[in-house]
């Protein structure tokens, strides 16, 4: 065959030589990335070795090297080491594009926090429609949410050590929204943002989106490493840094108040702006023991109040606390993305909030939760023990695996089980074989116990 003559080689990936211009790598690296955002190239896709990539465009192998590359950092493409690369699926095709679950599908993927329990739900919802300013919900006003509401967000809020007033308080359409408005109000294009090593999926996506930069920093049990954030700080000019504080997603990490004054002291002194994302379903011992970062850093800090979440999944509501200094930029940014959350579910999350039901449906709700670990840990005790024993998700290490965690993800949906693996979740080039599983979604712990046995069933028969 001779040299570049590719006609009778099957590459997965052939782009068009001709409209390839200088810089190579980065119009390289763009057409990689039109053909995997436009689904050209689907997820799992095995892309051509560098080396064969190279000789079909007659490049040089660096050129593609530094092409994939930027792609990996983009999280559009991972490496499986002796396997080759891999396109990953886009974290916006993870819950939207997700195949529709069938009658008989176990939910382990979406973590959905036992909302069969709907009727204090529905109780608040019937409250609410009884009162006689309903009319008003309906109006186009205060697009932060209506005064009482943020009022209550507030009160929520310091529950958590988050102490602010109604006039540093907005209500989002959920977390991820929240999330959105602050990497585009508050960060500039190229903007690094550290980030521990697995985080939250749809920041990843988010990010990608709004053209920051996630920095992954090193962790252990504790959370993030100070030592690796002050060094990531002095090496990559990082200008924020993410934060779960509280049973972080995916690995249920939770940080002691210790590490919490480490990290605090660093973000401090490199004035990074800090998105405190609290995702625990749980509130915490109102014993005076814990503190927020918030607290610590009232004037670096955009808190979310995710626990509103874990009430139930349906009302897209979440509480926000912010500094003076974010306060135009934010509320801005609130505007042109959400225009105004749906005044009736901020009214029914109210309801519930100064009812007492919320706090009391997270109380039934952390009962279960425990029974549902401990189920998991009965069937796989290797299990990564979470910062509470109320997690409505776990963190499972993988065996090493003969396929890789797409193919993973795929076979097991053939087995009526989803699941998520650890590619979701990170932005390190190589990812680690974890799975994320989320103990809340199943409708009864029988079908819980039911899909992680044919789970455990299907890794040993991957030995």
């Amino acid at each position: 065959m001779p040299t570049n003559s590719f006609e009778n080689f099957y590459l997965s990936w052939l782009p068009d030589r001709t409209q390839l211009k200088r810089p190579f790598y980065l119009t390289l690296a763009n057409a990689l990335e039109g053909d995997i955002i436009s689904g050209k190239l689907a997820p799992g896709t095995r892309l051509p070795p560098q080396r064969e990539l190279a000789d079909f465009l007659d490049l040089n192998f660096t050129t593609v090297t530094q092409a994939y590359n930027l792609c990996r950092e983009k999280n559009l493409i991972y490496g499986v080491t002796g396997r080759g690369t891999f396109v990953s699926p886009l974290p916006g095709k993870t819950a939207a594009e997700a195949p529709r679950a069938s009658a008989t599908m176990i939910e382990l993927g979406l973590v959905k926090g036992f909302d069969r329990i709907r009727t204090p739900i529905i109780e608040a919802s019937e409250n609410v429609l009884k009162k006689g300013y309903i009319e008003e919900l309906y109006n186009y006003t205060e697009p932060a949410g209506h005064l009482h509401q943020r009022a209550a967000g507030a009160h929520w809020m310091s529950q958590m050590d988050v102490h602010t007033d109604s006039e540093h308080t907005a209500i989002f359409s959920g977390a991820q929204n929240a999330i959105s408005a602050a990497l585009l109000s508050l960060f500039r294009i190229g903007d690094k943002v550290a980030v521990d090593e697995y985080t939250y999926s749809n920041l990843i996506g988010a990010a990608r989106l709004s053209h920051i930069r996630l920095h992954p920093v090193r962790g252990d049990e504790y959370g993030m490493l100070p030592d690796e954030l002050a060094e990531a700080c002095r090496r990559e000019s990082v200008r924020g840094i993410f934060l779960m504080p509280n049973c972080a997603n995916p690995t249920t990490c939770t940080i002691p108040e210790k590490r919490k004054d480490e990290l605090s002291e660093i973000i401090a002194r490199n004035k990074l702006i800090l998105i405190e994302d609290d995702n625990t379903g749980i509130l915490p011992q109102q014993d005076g023991s814990y503190h927020s970062f918030f607290s610590r850093l009232p004037g670096q800090t955009f808190y979310i109040c995710n626990s509103t979440m874990a009430l139930c999944n349906g009302l897209r509501v979440a509480f926000a606390a912010f500094p003076e200094a974010f306060r135009s930029r934010l509320l801005n940014a609130l505007f042109y993305l959400n225009i105004k959350t749906s005044s009736l579910d901020a009214e029914i999350t109210t309801e519930l909030i100064l009812s007492g039901k919320a706090a009391k449906l997270l109380e039934q709700k952390a009962l279960l939760a425990q029974e549902r670990n401990d189920i998991l840990d009965s069937i796989f005790p290797e299990a990564v023990k979470p910062g509470s024993t109320s997690a409505f998700f776990r963190w499972l290490p993988l065996p090493e695996l003969r396929i890789d965690q797409v193919e993973l993800e795929r076979q097991l949906m053939q087995r009526n089980v989803r699941c998520y693996c650890a590619y979701r979740f990170t932005a390190l080039r190589t990812p680690g074989n974890f799975v994320r599983l989320a103990v809340s979604s199943p409708d009864s712990a029988e079908m819980l116990q039911k899909g992680l046995l044919i789970l455990r069933n299907y890794l040993q028969s991957l030995n």
